[in-house]
């Protein structure tokens, strides 16, 4: 089923105030960049293609700024005005997600009211940059002195994000970097800078020093020059395991957060209810075109219910409606650009070449890439072992619940989910499976703003989630007195 678009305001005067935001002064002139609709190529606005020299004015000038006080107090209100701020420009930052990017109006307004959420808690997480004393006279070394230690910004982070969340993912970045005391340079994603720079627009407008925060527009040479900048002492990252490999090798010896994504399990017992299950299944495969790192790919389905859940879930993709993101109807819309689509027919293509049964979809339409549904996918195939990606998902039957948690820890996972009534299994299943999150009654598609999110292995490197962020972009700082007269009088 396709949607119809509707009419709605051109980006151009809803989007930001310029194309860069470079120590302190918005860059209004030689955007070279242009930025367009991936449903129908039209022209949205135009940012900034940074260069070396200004990564390097923006970073020398964040450094700068970490000299000038900013109170806790202040960077908590200020969090807490621009979600405010946020909520109240809500229609205006869906229109603009939804114009750029690849999401749907109606999922573009659940991603503000997250980010809405997201700047909330960061506001209100103050606590997390609470220390301890330390237990000096526990050793006869330490006698006469008391000590402490608090959380320190680590300085000046830099912020890289992608496209399929160009709000909320930048929220879960600037939120906890600014909380904790931090500068902070962004690069958002190149095909979807213009939220991004509207966001920072507002956190300025809340109060956030213009010299605490710097967003650069670019393609990878600009990324490039942003995490190799002396200046950078942690690197915060969403995206792809390649580009992560390439930012770990330039990056050198400095801290990483790398959020990476990965071929995410569902496993479907055979006491599990097999509507909830179909239902879950469809919604977390296929939402913003499976371009979400927390996306259905991979279902392993008792063989009592294989033909019962299988048939549902086809029956549900099929019944999808594909189409303009500006409908309100539309379930699905198009992907990032039509390189993606491509690439997306071709991991199809190539799991049927080696055996794989189209049951639903398997069809693209330029940047659209039809739901779709395999079956009977072998082992080796591409898209059995990395992540799609895309709006695909495999279905496999299994006979044995050790078999079934084996072949899901076969691919790395971010995060996994488990449908049983029986809590000893699922409590058993949840044990054994390899992920950040297991969710039980539920698929992978799911997270909190406040959670700690990540994977293992290299689905991620740390946490993300506001306070666990706070920690990973802050250091201990101890502090040691001497207390030499007291311990005088002592002895």
């Amino acid at each position: 089923m396709t949607a119809a678009a509707v009419p709605i305001a051109p980006a151009t005067a809803i989007g930001p105030p310029g194309g860069a935001f470079i120590a302190g002064q918005w860059q209004t002139t030689e955007l070279a960049m242009a930025v367009h609709d991936p449903e129908n190529g039209q022209l949205v606005g135009q940012v900034a293609r940074s260069s070396r020299a200004d990564v390097h004015r923006a970073a020398t000038a964040l450094r700068h700024g970490l000299s000038r006080d900013w109170p806790l107090h202040r960077r908590r209100a200020a969090l807490t005005e621009a979600s405010a701020r946020l909520a109240a420009q809500a229609e205006r930052f869906a229109r603009l997600i939804s114009t750029e990017g690849c999401k749907t109006v109606v999922e573009a307004e659940r991603e503000v009211a997250r980010a809405v959420e997201t700047l909330r808690l960061s506001g209100e997480c103050a606590d997390a940059l609470t220390g301890e004393t330390l237990p000096l006279d526990n050793t006869d070394r330490g006698g006469g002195r008391i000590g402490w230690f608090v959380r320190a910004p680590v300085g000046v982070v830099a912020a890289i994000t992608p496209f399929n969340d160009p709000l909320n993912l930048v929220a879960h970045k600037l939120g906890p970097a600014l909380l904790a005391g931090n500068g902070v340079i962004l690069k958002p994603h190149e095909a979807t800078p213009l939220t991004a720079l509207a966001l920072a627009d507002v956190l300025l407008e809340a109060g956030v020093p213009g010299d605490r925060l710097a967003v650069v527009c670019g393609e990878a040479e600009t990324g490039g020059h942003v995490v190799t900048h002396p200046e950078v002492d942690l690197i915060s990252f969403t995206g792809g395991p390649a580009t992560a490999a390439r930012i770990s090798a330039m990056a050198g010896p400095r801290r990483l957060l790398m959020e990476l994504g990965g071929n995410n399990p569902t496993l479907v017992c055979a006491d599990a209810d097999p509507a909830a299950a179909a239902a879950a299944i469809v919604g977390g495969a296929f939402g913003a075109a499976g371009q979400n790192c927390l996306s259905v790919q991979r279902v392993y389905i008792a063989r009592e219910l294989f033909d019962l859940v299988s048939a549902a879930v086809v029956a549900k993709t099929r019944a999808l409606v594909v189409g303009s993101k500006q409908s309100r109807r539309t379930q699905v819309g198009p992907m990032i650009n039509e390189g993606e689509a491509r690439r997306v027919e071709e991991w199809v293509a190539d799991a049927v070449g080696r055996g794989a049964q189209v049951l639903a979809g398997g069809t693209r339409n330029g940047g659209f890439h039809a739901p779709t549904v395999l079956g009977k996918v072998p082992g080796d195939a591409r898209i059995a072992v990395g992540e799609v990606f895309g709006p695909v998902v495999c279905l496999f039957a299994f006979d044995t619940v050790e078999d079934a948690i084996s072949r899901a820890n076969s691919a790395q996972a971010l995060h996994a989910g488990v449908f049983t009534r029986d809590v000893a299994t699922a409590l058993r299943i949840s044990e054994r499976l390899v992920a950040g999150a297991v969710l039980v009654n539920d698929t992978s598609d799911f997270r909190i703003d406040a959670m700690p999110f990540g994977g293992f292995g290299r689905a991620g490197i740390g946490r993300e989630g506001i306070k666990h962020a706070i920690a990973a972009m802050t250091e201990s700082k101890s502090f040691i007195v001497n207390n030499i007269s007291g311990h005088e009088e002592t002895r």
